[in-house]
């Protein structure tokens, strides 16, 4: 599609774009309104499923519709995924109960999955790569304003509407997406192969959920070393060896297995592997310091954590077009892990006296390395590969990327509940008192409303010793998060080591493979 007159282009991208932002707004604005919702339709024991099912779901298609989308083209899967997307997402508001909301955001994970795989791989049909870094950046100020806007548009819409509205309010950007891309994106050139590894796609799936579930659930639902935990990774680990034979064997496999032998193909993925971790574990855990060591309202929460996601805007944006225009990538990932490594290291230093502009400026320099990074670890991929394996490529990067977030979720989560257990031992309640158990659960700051409950309800302890108390716990709290941020400064510096060994390539200047200069895979 490099053919195209640069106006058309910039129309399908337009088009896209807002694909992705309806994809995206759709998942972060259930953020803020998914304790109304529960309220509403109950279920409380269940609520993280709604998340860890989108999750599940959207990884899944995301890595299948890669290579099905090479064989057979961009535009039917970016539109199916924009219908099952839509119609999901109409559902989802309709649901009366909890079941049918975690059924529907499955549907809405199958959708969101094909828009983002297709979307990031038409940029590779539409540009090439030396003109990409551009509109990869473009593509994450998407992901970024979503993620500013859609935790303040659900507060707000759970304030003042039904609930219901969260899942609808963005219905005409799908539509609008939907027709547009109807009716300008053309079909793009195939490999030609129209054989289904429907074998290899299945076991690539009870592979991967098992893998994902475990990480999910360790540490939260089941300890690590509980039957559960072992047994899902053992199966994942038969899987993966299934896989392996089976993708040997087929003429068409999902992943083709020789892309492993590209060293700028294994070292971006596993660079994006780390990055997700470090990113997402800041993303999910610096607002219970913010609202729960500092004692910030979650809507002021909200606000501070918009000065990551700009930040992140900024330079993803600028970052994209100096990629552009000098032709060099590699440096922008140096730089960009070097300084998210650098505030996931400052966050670990904060403690119950850090102030709201220390915690912005961390959170700031996050933002500034995260952008910088974002843009290239998708391109290094794109640009390594032939042009037939750009789907699956892009495919295994956003896949990488997102399994290393849940991963390091889950394991930064089970650094914070250990070293939460430790601490509470040490603390010394007041003399000939007893204080309640509630008082020793460090969840109890995330709601200050309990706090005043429970401070009026307390007959035992004086007014001053309950204030002590909540001290405690406060300082529990950002100890136990200050070793969750520790960990994540470590990973992030092995990527940064990691990105020293990626191999750095000429940006081609055409979507045809010049031999002299297509790297060998």
């Amino acid at each position: 599609m490099e053919h195209l007159e640069h106006k058309q282009k910039v129309t399908i991208m337009i088009a896209i774009m807002a694909a992705m932002l309806f994809a995206a707004l759709n998942q972060t604005i259930i953020g803020t309104a998914l304790p109304i919702i529960v309220a509403d339709i109950g279920g409380m024991n269940y609520f993280n499923w709604v998340f860890t099912i989108y999750m599940l779901a959207s990884s899944i298609t995301a890595i299948l519709v890669g290579k099905l989308s090479d064989t057979y083209g961009r535009k039917p899967f970016i539109l199916t995924g924009i219908g099952i997307f839509i119609v999901a997402s109409l559902l989802c508001g309709l649901s009366g109960n909890i079941y049918q909301l975690i059924i529907f955001r499955a549907v809405q994970g199958l959708g969101g999955g094909m828009i983002i795989s297709t979307s990031f791989t038409a940029i590779g049909d539409l540009f090439p790569p030396r003109e990409r870094g551009r509109w990869q950046g473009m593509m994450g100020s998407v992901f970024g304003l979503a993620s500013v806007f859609g935790p303040t548009v659900g507060g707000y819409i759970v304030d003042t509407w039904q609930w219901n509205w969260v899942f609808w309010v963005f219905l005409p950007f799908g539509i609008v997406a939907y027709i547009m891309i109807w009716r300008l994106f053309p079909k793009t050139e195939t490999s030609g192969k129209r054989s289904v590894d429907f074998l290899g796609a299945s076991v690539l799936v009870i592979t991967i959920v098992p893998l994902l579930l475990a990480f999910s659930w360790a540490g939260q639902n089941f300890a690590w070393n509980s039957a559960t935990i072992i047994g899902l990774f053992t199966w994942s680990l038969f899987g993966l060896f299934a896989f392996t034979l089976i993708e040997q064997r087929v003429q068409n496999p999902v992943i083709p297995l020789h892309l492993f032998k590209n060293s700028i193909f294994s070292v971006s993925n596993l660079g994006g592997f780390l990055m997700g971790m470090g990113m997402f574990g800041a993303i999910m855990y610096m607002p219970f310091f913010i609202q729960g060591v500092l004692s910030i309202s979650a809507t002021q929460t909200g606000f501070i954590m918009m000065s990551m996601m700009l930040s992140m805007v900024l330079t993803s944006t600028i970052g994209g077009h100096l990629i552009t225009r000098t032709g060099r990538y590699k440096i922008f990932a140096i730089v960009g892990l070097m300084t998210m490594a650098g505030g996931m290291f400052s966050m670990s230093l904060m403690s119950i006296d850090t102030t709201v502009t220390g915690v912005v400026r961390n959170l700031i320099l996050v933002g500034l390395g995260l952008g910088l990074t974002f843009p290239v670890l998708t391109l290094t991929v794109q640009n390594a590969v032939d042009h037939k394996y750009l789907g699956v490529a892009t495919s295994a990067s956003q896949f990488f990327r997102q399994a290393g977030g849940t991963m390091g979720v889950s394991i930064m989560g089970s650094i914070m509940n250990m070293t939460i257990g430790r601490e509470i031992g040490k603390i010394n309640p007041p003399a000939n008192t007893e204080s309640p158990n509630e008082l020793q659960d460090p969840q109890l700051l995330m709601d200050p409303n309990q706090i005043s409950d429970l401070k009026s309800d307390t007959s035992q302890l004086s007014s001053l010793q309950f204030d002590q108390m909540i001290e405690s716990m406060r300082e529990v709290l950002s100890t136990a998060l200050n070793g969750s941020f520790l960990f994540g400064t470590f990973i992030l510096i092995g990527a940064w080591i990691l990105i020293f060994f990626l191999k750095e390539i000429p940006l081609r200047l055409s979507n045809q493979n010049d031999k002299k200069e297509k790297l060998s895979s």
